[in-house]
């Protein structure tokens, strides 16, 4: 039996190019079932390059955003980024967040929250769903997502680690689940017992590549074939079939974003 999977979150900007080509990577994907694709901006210099790639590949999609990690990246205005993001084939605004590993001290939360804040606003102008980076700070992205009213858009926990508190308090929100290779990790017990409990509809799988390569593809460059493998691992945590898993996460993503249905 054939299977339909999505890699809900990855970057085929970073593939690495000089190996082969992006069609490449979409091929080997598509020839173990996963056909759609959300590439991921992480700057606002790439979205004209990931905009291209949507308009050449009509199974990819993309964002706009900014990535929490790079305090020396460019920033708009919420009603710039809105302009950004008005096109067909973007489908989400982010990523954005909050990560409190990637930061010297706290002082450097403040310039996070405003950006953070800003691209909420943003998603809101837009009426488009958030994708949201989330390490080490479950509670301000929680806190932060529910004062700027982002339950009135929702949107995706993308690479989600956390545990059930967190993994509640993000549901509450509307916002679904996204799991990574990491849910394949040997000391990644935790995570699969939350995975185990998360209901069905609020269920994503990813790579997030090229970063994060599943069992068994690990130290190698992560590509959005793998998430075939993500899916496997779901399935048997869950104790389903993969062909149920991959309707599932098909389902949840194109309720989502149901212009790509």
């Amino acid at each position: 039996m054939s299977i339909r999977l999505v890699d809900s979150h990855c970057h085929l900007q970073l593939l690495d190019a000089q190996e082969h080509h992006p069609e490449h990577y979409l091929v080997a994907a598509e020839s173990r079932g996963v056909n759609q694709f959300l590439t991921v901006s992480v700057d606002l210099d790439s979205v004209p390059r990931l905009l291209a790639l949507t308009e050449r590949y009509p199974q990819v999609y993309t964002s706009v955003g900014v990535h929490p990690c790079g305090p020396h990246l460019r920033m708009e205005a919420p009603e710039t980024l809105a302009a950004l993001a008005d096109h067909p084939r973007v489908l989400a605004i982010g990523e954005t967040g909050l990560d409190y590993l990637c930061i010297d001290s706290a002082d450097d939360h403040e310039w996070q929250h405003q950006r953070f804040r800003d691209q909420i606003r943003a998603a809101r102008l837009t009426a488009k769903p958030l994708i949201i980076h989330s390490r080490g700070a479950p509670e301000d992205t929680a806190r932060i997502l529910k004062e700027e009213g982002a339950d009135q858009v929702g949107g995706i926990i993308h690479c989600f680690t956390e545990n059930w508190k967190a993994a509640c308090a993000f549901l509450d929100l509307g916002f679904h689940i996204s799991l990574s290779g990491i849910l394949t990790f040997r000391n990644a017990d935790a995570l699969r017992k939350v995975a185990r409990k998360l209901p069905e509809r609020c269920l994503l799988v990813e790579t997030d590549c090229p970063y994060l390569a599943p069992v068994p593809h690990r130290g190698k460059q992560n590509q959005p074939a793998y998430v075939r493998e993500v899916a496997e691992c779901l399935a048997e945590v869950r104790g389903q079939a993969l062909e149920a898993v991959a309707e599932q996460t098909t389902e949840n993503f194109h309720r989502l974003f149901p212009q790509a249905a």
